[in-house]
């Protein structure tokens, strides 16, 4: 359990990768289900071994784990009946009837397919398979103390540390922060004037009606509206609506 800010974050050590994991060695098929369920992946090794990423990232490819990409941009609309339509307004490099067959591979012989982005093959077999999983990562580079050029085996992806010195550790805790996507709100009681006394943890992209949730479902009931301070309030006590997004700082007081 690592505390940073106002937040708890669990992290977890597993075992590490090898060659043929999916395959279930070295208790790799135990490992690769614990990784799917994660909302962030720390993909460490040392400055001995930076290529061993490579084969890591294709062990979690192999089991269906994305990392660092985003879910296809494909809608499918299944139909019982009609056979299958495919729209785009994007060029596509393949063409219609090998994605209807590749569609028919998977079961979905009647419905609409729409393709919102240029799909490569790999891309458009993702969007068709429901056992994959998106998730971000960091690619972490160990025992950074013991090279001296160092800067030369790092990549724009890599975050450099020292376990041991304690190098670079504060850097990795802000990038997990910032990956993770949290903001730090502030819940102001009826009786209290606006401080930063009562934080919780939201994500980015959190309203105000998912902090009520977050407190409680019966707290949650009722509430049309909330007074906000600071970041994202026009004025102080400004009333939004509960629609209005979290903001880092925002000091929040429910109606």
């Amino acid at each position: 359990m690592l505390k940073y800010k106002e937040a708890y974050i669990q992290i977890l050590d597993i075992p590490g990768l090898i060659r043929g994991a999916g395959e279930g060695k070295g208790r790799g098929k135990e490992v690769l289900s614990v990784a799917r369920g994660a909302d962030l992946l720390l993909i460490m090794t040392d400055t001995s071994r930076p290529k061993i990423f490579e084969l890591m990232v294709g062990e979690l490819s192999q089991a269906g784990i994305r990392i660092n990409q985003t879910r296809p941009e494909v809608i499918i609309e299944k139909r019982s009946e009609g056979g299958l339509e495919i729209y785009t307004n994007i060029k596509q490099e393949i063409d219609k009837e090998s994605i209807k067959e590749i569609a028919r591979e998977y079961g979905i012989k009647n419905g609409i397919i729409t393709l919102k982005e240029k799909l490569t093959y790999d891309r458009l077999f993702d969007a068709f398979s429901e056992n994959r999983v998106y998730i971000p990562a960091l690619f972490i580079l160990n025992k950074i103390d013991q090279v001296k050029n160092y800067h030369i085996l790092m990549h724009d992806n890599y975050v450099g540390i020292s376990t041991e010195k304690g190098q670079g550790i504060q850097n990795l805790i802000d990038k997990i922060w910032e990956t993770l996507q949290f903001v730090t709100v502030f819940l102001v009681h009826p009786d209290q004037n606006p401080d930063k006394s009562n934080p919780i943890v939201m994500k980015k992209g959190d309203s105000l009606s998912d902090v009520a949730l977050k407190i409680g479902s019966d707290f949650a009931e009722g509430k049309k509206s909330a007074k906000i301070w600071g970041s994202g309030a026009k004025f102080p006590g400004q009333e939004v609506s509960l629609s209005v997004k979290v903001q880092e700082g925002m000091q929040i007081r429910f109606v």
